[in-house]
């Protein structure tokens, strides 16, 4: 099974000057946990729900109107190709104890969006299994 056919399509990116409130909308109307951070055609972060909540509405100077993504990001980004193995992309999830993986194609264009859910509709259940475990083990 490819990382392609588990995905979900058409996740966009946004600017890092994206005010954290248009974020949450994007999330809430997507259904989805996190959105990729992009400049200049590249992707060069992620914000997170976690990340508004614990850099943004927990920060002592948090201003909904003025915060951005590049206010509460993470930066640096872990993708996986659509056409990689789910298997593979699921260690890399597990390496990097993370839930959630940006899809790119062949061009680097950025296609898709992987996530612990995606892959629990759809895995084996050894490899679910497996993958919890590593993406679970750094909450103790």
């Amino acid at each position: 099974m490819k990382v392609k056919d588990v995905m979900h399509k058409g996740v966009d990116w946004v600017s890092p000057d994206t005010p954290i409130t248009e974020i949450a909308k994007l999330m809430q109307g997507h259904d989805v946990g996190c959105i990729p951070i992009g400049k200049d055609d590249h992707l060069i972060g992620m914000v997170t729900d976690r990340d508004i909540v614990c850099k943004g509405l927990a920060s002592k100077d948090f201003n909904a109107a003025r915060m951005t993504a590049r206010d509460v990001m993470t930066e640096g980004i872990h993708c996986c190709r659509e056409d990689d193995d789910l298997a593979k992309a699921v260690h890399h999830m597990e390496t990097l104890k993370i839930r959630r993986l940006p899809v790119i194609n062949k061009s680097k264009r950025m296609v898709g969006m992987i996530s612990l859910g995606d892959v629990g509709q759809s895995a084996t259940v050894d490899l679910l299994t497996q993958c919890v475990k590593g993406v679970s083990a750094h909450h103790h």
